[in-house]
């Protein structure tokens, strides 16, 4: 009956309709305002909420951690920029200063060209300007116009200086002028005799030295050490060599202190420029900080830096004797006395065999010269009266002149130089007897009564004392 079962069909859809309009929901489905549009159930649940924020904070460490990378990048890029423009300002101004002091090749030219020339000649011309068996090494100038080497002159090593003509500094865009040459090697003049050069060389010691019994000796060794070649005479180029060194006092004065042997001896020279022994070990104590750091260090801290790098303590009372020697030596020697003006360690040394040498003899000044000097001088205080670094006289205020006579003498400023150097690691038997005289020593006082006996008394007791302890080692 098919009229029938499409009738049964539409009833049994119509009801199917009639109960859709009546759903029930369970408990835990969704409600219909919360389908989409399309009725699918959107992807809003608390758990994928929950994932996104996680990795929104990712994202925003990511970034950070890209800006700080970057950050780290740009920071050591601006040091490694600094660095090398720092650097490369250091080694401009290193560059400008050593072509500026060291133009050793300069004065070998300049000499070597006056001794082809016949101008000049001396026991050192040949191997340097001929043979090149006398060679510089290492610069050591602090002064453009006083050029200072190590040196090899065969097997014998040693310290060459050379004077220059003076350095003309100009600005950036200009023109340099031409060095001012010193005016040197122009006496003794053609047609000049020994003897005549004997009593110009005895005229110039007589200026130097004042009136001394002793000249004519000294005069005799000079012209020796001009003699070169050792022909037995002295030809007019060696004489206008020795002359010209002469014209330096700390060639004079290493003259007169090397037979003693306190100072370098004078190994050759050529024209101004010579040739002394090299002193393996200086300063005499200390420490020589990079420059950066000598303005950082308390001068405190830098004294007792200064005795942690000494011998042992017998071989500083053996170096410290040839200092007292030397000042014994110079008060009231052959040739007149003569003051130390600058006792610092930097202008001593001492040999393998521990013996002191004075190796800047610039410090050292004849006391003729010095009264001479300071009868001239005007002062309104004490401090106008001050010759080098610490030779001192007092100032006559009424006259508004400075005295002859030194404040302290040699001995009291050498002890001053040795207390700590001695008093470090001295014996305990002998350390407070030591520490008595070296107080006794500095003060000393250049214009006191009797200071002469009161000087060599002190200076002998002294001598004695240091004597006693060392007599006995191998340092001895």
């Amino acid at each position: 009956m098919p009229g029938l079962a499409l009738s049964a069909h539409c009833c049994f859809l119509a009801s199917n309709s009639a109960n859709a309009a009546e759903p029930f929901w369970l408990d835990n489905e969704v409600e219909p305002s919360h389908l989409g549009t399309s009725g699918l159930l959107p992807v809003t649940t608390p758990s994928m909420k929950e994932l996104t924020k996680e990795e929104e904070n990712t994202g925003l460490h990511l970034l950070s951690e890209r800006a700080r990378i970057s950050f780290v990048r740009v920071k050591y890029l601006f040091l490694t920029w600094l660095t090398v423009l720092v650097g490369s300002w250091v080694l401009y101004v290193q560059y400008s200063t050593y072509t500026e002091l060291c133009r050793g090749h300069e004065c070998k030219n300049a000499i070597c060209d006056k001794y082809r020339k016949g101008i000049i000649d001396g026991s050192a011309c040949s191997s340097l300007c001929d043979k090149d068996t006398l060679y510089m090494s290492r610069c050591l100038s602090t002064l453009p116009n006083n050029q200072v080497y190590t040196g090899s002159w065969g097997d014998r090593d040693g310290i060459i200086r050379c004077k220059l003509g003076e350095v003309v500094h100009y600005e950036l865009g200009e023109e340099p002028e031409p060095r001012r040459e010193a005016p040197v090697f122009d006496k003794p003049t053609r047609g000049t005799s020994v003897e005549k050069f004997r009593e110009m060389v005895f005229n110039h010691l007589k200026s130097k030295l004042g009136e001394q019994a002793n000249l004519a000796g000294l005069v005799s060794q000079i012209l020796s050490v001009a003699d070169g070649n050792k022909d037995g005479r002295v030809s007019l180029p060696e004489a206008r060599s020795t002359w010209a060194l002469l014209q330096m006092d700390e060639v004079l004065l290493g003259l007169l202190l090397q037979d003693r042997g306190h100072t370098p001896r004078l190994l050759g020279y050529c024209g101004d420029l010579y040739m002394t022994e090299r002193v393996p070990y200086g300063p005499l104590y200390g420490l020589s900080l990079p420059w950066p750091l000598v303005s950082w260090v308390p001068s405190s801290v830098q004294r007792t830096m200064d005795q942690w790098f000494t011998p042992s303590w017998p071989r500083k009372a053996k170096i410290s004797m040839g200092l007292l020697e030397l000042v014994e030596d110079i008060f009231h020697g052959t040739y007149g006395s003569f003051l130390i003006c600058d006792l610092a360690a930097a202008h001593f040394g001492y040999t393998d065999r521990h013996e002191l040498r004075l190796t800047n003899t610039q410090t050292v000044v004849p006391e003729d010269e010095f009264r001479r000097t300071m009868r001239v001088l005007k002062c309104e205080t004490d401090a106008d009266c001050v010759y080098g670094a610490d030779c001192q006289t007092s100032c006559d205020v009424s006259e508004k002149r400075c005295r002859e006579e030194p404040v302290q003498p040699n001995l009291a400023k050498a002890c001053s130089a040795l207390k700590d150097y001695l008093l470090r690691g001295a014996p305990s038997g002998m350390r407070e007897e030591l520490e008595r005289q070296l107080y006794a020593c500095m003060a000393l006082k250049g214009n006191a009564g009797q200071m002469n006996m009161e000087h060599s008394l002190i200076l002998n007791n002294l001598k004695a004392l240091l004597w006693r302890q060392i007599s006995h080692t191998k340092d001895s």
